[in-house]
């Protein structure tokens, strides 16, 4: 497999801008969880393309969590900028901000990780270039990247082992705290 040349973070970083409109809304006027992942997807597959020079698709996102809620009528700014790369995948890490452009104030609102693949015209796997690190924060994100990484992959295992043989029968006594009730005999 020959070696692609490395790109600079700088190269693919992708910013969108958009006016949030009523129709994004939910029933309190507020920006729906959903359009807004979508336009962060959006933004994290065009910095990945970019970085790539072809198509990728998002495998998985990291944990989302809303820390201000995005009103209609405010400007929503998606950071995109790739932080990690691997042999076919690359992880890009997207800020969001929210402004009222009557008051000025801008919130951020949340940071997310979409880990994504490189793919071929036939769909199949491919390599991804190298990631030129340019400066001690892009060194940070990509440490980052990967002990997120490693953590993600070690909860995978322990959840897996720790749920492969429950015995539900031993289990059921821990219900009776939660806020649930059974609807058939045992």
């Amino acid at each position: 497999m020959i070696e692609l040349p490395s790109k600079p973070v700088s190269y693919s970083r992708t910013i969108i801008t958009e006016l949030m409109i009523p129709s994004y809304s939910n029933f309190e006027g507020r920006i729906h969880g959903g359009i807004l992942l979508s336009l962060m997807d959006k933004a994290a597959t065009a910095c990945a393309a970019k970085h790539t020079g072809g198509y990728c698709v998002t495998v998985s996102v990291d944990e989302v969590s809303f820390f201000h809620p995005i009103e209609v009528g405010e400007i929503v700014t998606l950071m995109a900028s790739v932080n990690y790369v691997g042999n076919t995948s690359l992880v890009v890490g997207v800020k969001v901000e929210a402004e009222n452009i009557k008051t000025g104030v801008l919130k951020h609102t949340n940071t997310t990780y979409f880990n994504l693949v490189a793919k071929d015209e036939l769909g199949r796997l491919r390599q991804v270039p190298r990631l030129l690190l340019e400066n001690m924060e892009d060194v940070r994100r990509f440490t980052e990247a990967m002990i997120r990484r490693e953590f993600k992959l070690q909860t995978e295992v322990n959840f897996t082992a720790k749920t492969k043989n429950i015995d539900l029968i031993r289990e059921l006594p821990k219900l009776k705290k939660e806020r649930c009730e059974l609807s058939f005999d045992i």
